[in-house]
């Protein structure tokens, strides 16, 4: 099922810590991303991104304020609830996490048995399909030492969309990258939410990609201070 809005925060709260060291990260968080948007999270270290994208991940338990994924609420959801969360949603990460030993195949497939359950041929044939859609169909057997770095975070991007995620969060995927690598990758994200209605958050420091953007919002310790749409239609 489609929904408006897929990711929606409202008076989000978090902290670390407990007792005399404990500190709140984030402060009345509130945040809608349309479906099929590409949404940029920005900010200094340290001043909650990352935090917000396991919040948003079902990787981290929401403690106060609601995080809706699908129109879902994971507050005080139940671990049912959060495995179905994570199976809705593809991770990239900076460091692309490449099995060395791997054919760029073999490492989607991987993705695809873990994150579908799937058996070995079907696994196999979704492995291939999603490397065709990132322009890799090319270097399908190939080893990640024969891979440029843009080639192993398109592999890692494959990986993440072989489930047929309804969600991308991605955290720094363009900061090991040269300005045309990162390029690559920010116009598949976008291509993907255009075609597909995949809604992607990424946190990133790069300010290189923030014209391809159609939101960007910007965290101050632990505040959202500024929200601006950036890419024409």
């Amino acid at each position: 099922m489609k929904h408006e809005y897929p990711i929606v925060l409202k008076g989000l709260n978090h902290w670390f810590g407990t007792g005399d060291i404990r500190k709140q990260a984030i402060f009345h968080l509130d945040m809608s991303l349309p479906q099929g948007s590409f949404t940029v999270l920005m900010g200094p270290s340290g001043s909650g991104k990352t935090t917000v994208l396991t919040l948003v991940g079902a990787l981290r338990a929401v403690e106060e304020g609601s995080v809706r994924l699908m129109g879902t609420e994971l507050h005080a959801a139940d671990e049912a609830v959060l495995r179905w969360a994570r199976r809705q949603i593809g991770f990239i990460f900076q460091a692309h996490n490449l099995h060395e030993s791997l054919t760029a195949t073999q490492n989607v497939m991987m993705g695809a048995m873990v994150h579908s359950g799937v058996a070995d041929a079907p696994a196999r044939a979704a492995a291939r399909h999603a490397l065709d859609l990132v322009g890799l169909s090319h270097r399908l057997d190939y080893l990640p030492e024969k891979l440029s770095g843009g080639q192993k975070q398109r592999v890692a991007v494959a990986r993440a969309l072989v489930g047929n995620p309804s969600i991308i969060l991605a955290d720094e995927p363009t900061a090991a990258l040269d300005k045309d690598s990162a390029a690559e990758v920010v116009d598949l994200l976008v291509r993907l939410g255009r075609e597909r209605g995949t809604t992607t958050l990424m946190v990133t420091h790069d300010n290189r990609i923030l014209e391809r953007a159609d939101q960007i919002m910007t965290l101050e310790d632990g505040r959202l201070v500024k929200t601006e749409t950036s890419r024409s239609p």
